[in-house]
């Protein structure tokens, strides 16, 4: 959606915020904003198979972590980053790109020692969850808000976390939203 929508009515009714996502349940009449809440939202009303989460605890809890990791550490770090690097006026600003940059190998250095610590294929348990499929989104824009060799330098410095993401990408819904995402943007 293009910025300028998203600051003005009928939107932000819809979110206060005047960002994205929202989401607007014809079968529930709810509109919500906020990733995480809308995540939450999703997996309670339409994932009661328990597909995608853990309903008994301790691994409700874990996966829980995981997202609020995800909407308080990649999501504000890889979108500060995007800013300065796709809208921001001014365009020397090396140390500010420094520093989301960082942020951004920290934060999946986060991801890389826990999966190599537990020996793990995902972030909790045995099976892919919620709590994986939330980076993913980010993690499209990387390798242009991160520049030429990122993908070099993520697969060799941060092994565990790259095998994982490539686990990510081969899931069938993933690689459907990401040539739906591909179409809409007209690539």
């Amino acid at each position: 959606m293009d910025f300028a929508v998203l600051h003005q009515e009928p939107f932000e009714s819809l979110n206060p915020n005047g960002r994205v996502p929202v989401i607007e349940d014809p079968n529930t009449g709810i509109t919500l904003f906020e990733s995480g809440a809308i995540i939450e939202y999703l997996l309670d009303n339409y994932d009661k198979s328990n597909t995608l989460h853990s309903a008994s605890t301790p691994t409700k809890y874990l996966e829980s972590q995981w997202l609020h990791f995800q909407t308080s550490g990649q999501g504000p770090y890889f979108g500060q980053r995007a800013w300065f690097v796709f809208y921001h006026p001014e365009k020397n600003l090396t140390s500010v790109l420094d520093r989301y940059g960082n942020e951004i190998k920290r934060v999946i250095g986060v991801v890389d020692n826990h999966l190599k610590k537990t020996k793990g294929q995902w972030l909790v348990g045995e099976k892919a969850s919620y709590a994986d499929l939330a980076w993913v989104p980010w993690f499209w824009l990387l390798p242009a808000i991160m520049g030429d060799g990122w993908e070099k330098e993520w697969q060799s410095s941060y092994p565990e976390a790259w095998a994982w993401y490539q686990r990510l990408q081969e899931r069938p819904a993933v690689k459907s939203a990401f040539e739906a995402r591909q179409k809409a943007m007209g690539q």
